[in-house]
């Protein structure tokens, strides 16, 4: 099975787990880049304001034949109990060329159910497996037990 891994990043903690999550999984892996500056203060605030307001924003394209994956993990922050406003531009983008898709978000304390129920309506299809860590998780590396549970699923 061809899986690839699809992450957005401000901070960090996305990209470690995506990055381990491809690691184990043997898959590929691609960041989505956001073409707004989301750095500091400023870029936090404007940030949770996008994601309330369900936004689009510009995104560089990925390079990739998504049609051509049998699998499509796609990683995003929570923000404001949402997903990233770059996902959410990623997902409208390229709903029609994902087969199959899981998905995976940190958070600072909660959304993770509706980040997933979004993502789900936005794919117009349902996710095989979800997986949620803390910022705490990740950054004490408190994950292994989560991430091996969620892709036993995709154990070959």
């Amino acid at each position: 099975m061809k899986k690839l891994i699809v992450y957005y990043s401000r901070t960090g903690t996305t990209k470690k787990v995506a990055e381990i999550l491809s690691v184990k999984m043997q898959a590929d892996l691609v960041e989505v880049i956001d073409m707004q500056d989301r750095s500091g203060l400023s870029g936090y605030v404007r940030s949770g304001y996008e994601a309330v307001m369900k936004k689009s924003v510009p995104i560089k394209p990925l390079g990739r034949d998504l049609s051509s994956y049998d699998l499509i993990i796609v990683g995003t922050p929570v923000w404001a109990g949402t997903m990233s406003t770059p996902i959410r531009t990623f997902l409208q983008e390229n709903r029609d060329s994902i087969k199959r898709v899981a998905f995976f978000c940190t958070m600072g304390g909660s959304g993770d159910q509706t980040t997933f129920s979004q993502m789900n309506f936005l794919v117009k299809k349902g996710s095989d497996e979800n997986l949620t860590l803390l910022t705490k998780e990740v950054i004490n590396n408190n994950y292994e037990e989560k991430i091996n549970s969620f892709i036993k699923k995709y154990a070959e």
